[in-house]
């Protein structure tokens, strides 16, 4: 499959999700095969175009993670276009435009879910965007805003037309958020009008359930919550899809992905300096992609960050317990390392206590569909 000129190996994706899927998060999925797409999580335009923080970190990403493409939201075209420019300033493969998220903090902003209210406006800003940019724009939304305002499919026929190379659609309204279940029967509807690739999202956290939705009549599967209980998902529906058993996943593995995780977010967030209390962080040239520093700072300016402190370490504490909530689902006893993850209070627990667990575990854990 191709996204404009971009290659998709593998038709299954990693969806973008806030506070979750990291770079560091995504890496380690990757490596484990069978994921063909890698989307950051959602970076706000104004951010990007103003030079923000925190904005900039959401936007980085490694040479590992390609064929990448980094999601932004945002309404004003103008802006969006320009954010758009930043995105393949820093050579992503593609740009995504978020118009699923129906969070009131980023729909009341005219943007997210709340962009297809009004189905005009939205395929301007992919009209602005495809012209700024050589890169391609895609587009990720939802069934509609709510039941009476179903709107996706004569939404994703719009920003086809106004330049749009590909389209996710989770099949939801931004009304339900995650409750109910997802419309695929909607999504393949839309697959079949469209000429441009459409990926389905909703309800895949079994590999069978993958492989499922993918022959229903979508080119590819954005999956989500599925692979933060099963980081290897991806690769079993790949297993399946080649007429393979879905590998199984020990204890053993299931650890290893966990202390990974911690030693990966150790150098997030970091740029290699001296006199911290950890070593500096050395990553090849070109590793790293990052916002260029003129556009961000201005001419002058250069991008620095700290050495790891307390306050770092207690960051990467965080980033555990809330991959934790979704990762311990499932498990034999799940709840008792979810609480003891919670629980902990430096790394070194953190780092005790997962290899506890998982060693005490049984010998071994069939493919995640039996325990989900």
């Amino acid at each position: 499959m191709k996204i404009g000129s971009v290659n998709i190996p593998s038709p299954f994706a990693i969806a973008p999700m806030a506070g979750m899927t990291d770079t560091a998060f995504r890496r380690l999925v990757k490596r484990h095969g069978g994921c063909g797409l890698v989307v950051t999580e959602m970076v706000s335009s104004e951010g990007l175009v103003r030079g923000i923080d925190r904005t900039l970190d959401y936007a980085e990403y490694t040479e590992e993670e390609r064929p990448i493409s980094i999601q932004i939201f945002g309404g004003d075209p103008e802006k969006m276009a320009a954010a758009a420019q930043i995105v393949e300033g820093m050579g992503a493969d593609i740009v995504d435009v978020n118009m699923g998220c129906p969070v009131p903090k980023i729909a009341k902003h005219n943007a997210g879910c709340s962009l297809m209210r009004e189905p005009d406006h939205a395929a301007s800003v992919i009209e602005a965007m495809a012209k700024a940019v050589k890169i391609p724009v895609t587009v990720k939304m939802r069934a509609g805003w709510n039941d009476t305002e179903r709107n996706a499919l004569t939404l994703a026929k719009m920003v086809e037309d106004a330049g749009a190379a590909a389209v996710a659609v989770h099949g939801r309204t931004g009304a339900q958020s995650y409750s109910g279940a997802a419309d695929w029967n909607l999504v393949a509807q839309i697959a079949q009008c469209l000429t441009i690739p459409v990926f389905g999202s909703g309800d895949c956290v079994e590999p069978e359930q993958v492989i499922g939705r993918l022959r229903a009549g979508v080119e590819g599967v954005l999956v989500g919550r599925g692979v933060l209980r099963n980081p290897w998902i991806l690769t079993q529906a790949a297993d399946i899809a080649a007429g393979r058993a879905p590998r199984e996943i020990t204890p053993a593995n299931r650890s290893r992905f966990l202390l990974e995780y911690i030693d990966l977010l150790m150098n997030e967030r970091v740029r290699a300096c001296s006199g911290g209390p950890y070593p500096p962080v050395h990553e090849p040239e070109g590793f790293r992609h990052t916002v260029p520093v003129v556009q961000a700072y201005g001419s002058g300016h250069t991008a620095f960050r700290p050495a790891h402190t307390k306050n770092h370490d207690r960051w990467v504490v965080n980033k555990v317990r809330a991959l934790g909530s979704w990762y311990t689902k499932g498990l034999d006893k799940g709840s008792h390392l979810r609480t003891a993850i919670n629980s902990a209070e430096s790394l070194d627990e953190l780092r005790d206590l997962i290899s506890s667990f998982f060693s005490s575990a049984v010998p071994s854990l069939s493919s995640m569909t039996s325990m989900m």
